[in-house]
């Protein structure tokens, strides 16, 4: 199996398509599994840059709005599909090429997922009413192991830990230790992680944003808030989403609009460029944009027939 991944606009789309293409010379069929957790909604064709019918080539792409934006896709909701979706292909002969630069989804697919049960509603609201200094100090007394890991400010994260070990009696890291459901030890794994020259990869986040306004994310965003769904959703809270609906209620002008949506993709560029830089294994292929011509970071997928 194969996988690429990056920050969004390095260039993962069209290499996955390269590469099944490719494949296809040498008589396999490649299928493109989506990674990216703006790419699985119906809703964010145009937003979350969702490859076009003429950009797939005649490539079956898999994985690509799949949800409805009124369902939150989780991690586990992903892994679980994109799980049985590289089975089926593997199944049939195939060799699936993940795709994406959604580093939570790809690390609880081929990790797992830590069993941790439902956490008590009580607890959850208890915990979410501290503000992060009060958290801070009672993570630091009661899982002083996840208040060492995480940084001071990191609110989210620390409400997690924190409602965890309330409500189990066990912190997270123990729960961790005892992932299920992933699918590492199943395949023979071909990783690319794209991580592009710093200022190449923010000229395309800035280019690709207003090319978005020109070729339908307005209406995208217009028919997302006639459906009035909840602002919490994770559709709602894409990149582009608040800049442009900003826009279509007249608080931001058109260039406000552009500059306010190129700032939020740069940085969540920025964001997932940090995760793929130190988090994925080290033995992971990393290559920027100028040497990714050059070689051939696939050829032990041909060697390995499979």
């Amino acid at each position: 199996m194969a996988l690429i991944a990056g920050p969004t606009a390095s260039g993962k789309s069209q290499l996955a398509v390269d590469l099944a293409q490719r494949l296809a010379r040498d008589g396999r069929r490649g299928v493109i599994v989506n990674a990216d957790s703006q790419q699985v909604y119906r809703e964010l064709h145009i937003l979350s840059a969702r490859p076009s019918e003429g950009e797939t080539q005649g490539i079956e792409h898999r994985l690509f709005g799949t949800w409805d934006g009124a369902q939150s896709c989780s991690a586990a909701d992903w892994s679980a599909a994109a799980r049985d979706t590289i089975r089926e292909i593997h199944a049939s002969g195939g060799v699936p090429i993940l795709c994406g630069g959604t580093g939570l989804y790809l690390r609880t697919l081929l990790e797992g997922i830590a069993p941790v049960p439902e956490i008590d509603p009580d607890i959850r609201a208890a915990v979410r009413d501290l503000d992060q200094v009060r958290a801070r100090a009672a993570l630091e007394a009661e899982d002083p192991q996840a208040a060492a890991r995480l940084a001071p400010a990191d609110a989210t994260r620390t409400a997690r830990a924190l409602e965890v070990i309330r409500s189990t009696g066990r912190t997270l890291a123990q729960w961790q230790a005892h992932k299920r459901g992933g699918i590492a030890k199943e395949v023979v794994l071909h990783p690319l992680v794209l991580l592009p020259d710093r200022g190449w990869l923010n000229a395309r986040c800035d280019l690709r944003f207003e090319r978005m306004l020109d070729t339908g994310a307005i209406a995208e965003v217009e028919a997302l808030l006639a459906r009035e769904l909840d602002p919490g959703l994770p559709v709602m809270r894409a990149i582009g989403v608040r800049e442009i609906a900003a826009l279509i209620k007249g608080e931001l002008s058109r260039a406000q609009a552009i500059a306010a949506g190129q700032l939020a993709t740069r940085q969540y560029a920025k964001r997932q460029y940090t995760w793929f830089r130190n988090q994925p294994p080290a033995d992971w292929v990393r290559a920027d944009n100028k040497t990714i011509a050059k070689h051939d970071f696939f050829v032990s997928l041909f060697r390995a027939q499979g």
